[in-house]
């Protein structure tokens, strides 16, 4: 008696929805990455390439350095850390008032039209020039104001005024782990900062790395916080008790003073590593890499997917 062959039909649909569940969740991983990392990139400061520093020359022995006059009401105090200066001088002009009771702490002394302070002043103007010639990598609106905004280093050009506005409003510098990240700010005209605002180091930046070449004059708001070397063409004035961490250089005008700290930080050692932000100017290089990554994985499951069993 001959034997019975029996032929089963390939049951295909349970493979192909599982199939169709490989490729919805590939599609869906490809769509979360992208949107993720498009998200991140629109979110997240700009980076540039990191410019050199400023060479203050022998202004960087100074902590408040003026072109007419240096004037001073209340306790003000003028230091440095160790090593860096700290001096408080004018030049080409002479007049220093209220000092005391303001004071100049030790080792820093006071240079009144001396050969000391004009070699400052020749110094910090040749610094303001080499700040002011960096090509700018970003160009602001000609009246423009940081409020809120955190920025990496690199030069940013502001072609006339530049504030910092409002009462506590904050400006972010970010030195992205980086303790040699250079923030230069070049404002064509003035740079008026807000009442208790503040200029923020976040993730390493530091005082010493920060310069505000500024066009004409600078107004500090009272009891703001400021981190920077500020070379002013003309004058600077600070307001009632504002804390700055860096320099006050004005090359022909006064600098005027009430209450207020300048201290002078030393630079930390270089950590000699810049982590720049994963999903910096390499975002699109990444989403690339992620769909591709995707893709490979979908054709490679697909080829594995067993072919239908005709027994």
């Amino acid at each position: 008696m001959a034997r019975k062959v029996s032929f089963r039909v390939p049951k295909l649909r349970p493979n192909a929805e599982r199939g169709n569940r490989i490729r919805r969740r590939c599609a869906y991983l490809c769509f979360s990455s992208g949107a993720m990392l498009l998200l991140q990139s629109a979110g997240s400061a700009a980076a540039f390439p990191n410019p050199a520093t400023v060479d203050l020359g022998t202004a960087a022995a100074f902590s408040v350095l003026a072109g007419s006059t240096v004037t001073n009401t209340g306790s003000s105090v003028i230091s440095a850390d160790a090593g860096v200066g700290g001096n408080l001088g004018v030049s080409p002009g002479s007049a220093v008032t209220g000092f005391p009771p303001g004071q100049v702490n030790a080792p820093g002394t006071i240079h009144t039209g001396d050969a000391t302070s004009l070699s400052a002043q020749t110094a910090a103007g040749t610094a303001s020039v080499s700040a002011a010639g960096r090509t700018p990598d970003q160009t602001f609106n000609p009246i423009y104001d940081l409020v809120g905004q955190t920025f990496n280093a690199g030069v940013y050009h502001a072609p006339t005024s530049l504030a910092i506005g409002g009462v506590g409003a904050t400006v972010t510098l970010d030195g992205q782990n980086n303790a040699d990240a250079v923030f230069i700010f070049q404002v064509g005209s003035t740079l008026i900062t807000g009442a208790s605002s503040t200029v923020a180091l976040i993730n390493g930046a530091q005082a010493c790395n920060v310069f505000w070449q500024v066009g004409s004059s600078a107004t500090l708001g009272a009891n703001s916080t400021f981190n920077g070397t500020i070379l002013a063409a003309d004058s600077a004035s600070l307001g009632n008790g504002v804390d700055v961490q860096g320099r006050i250089l004005a090359s022909t005008g006064a600098v005027t003073l009430i209450n207020d700290t300048i201290n002078t930080p030393a630079c930390a050692p270089s950590s000699g590593v810049s982590s720049a932000p994963l999903f910096g100017r390499a975002s699109w290089a990444v989403a690339l890499l992620v769909f591709l990554t995707t893709v490979g994985v979908l054709v490679a499951r697909r080829r594995r997917v067993p072919a239908p069993s005709l027994s």
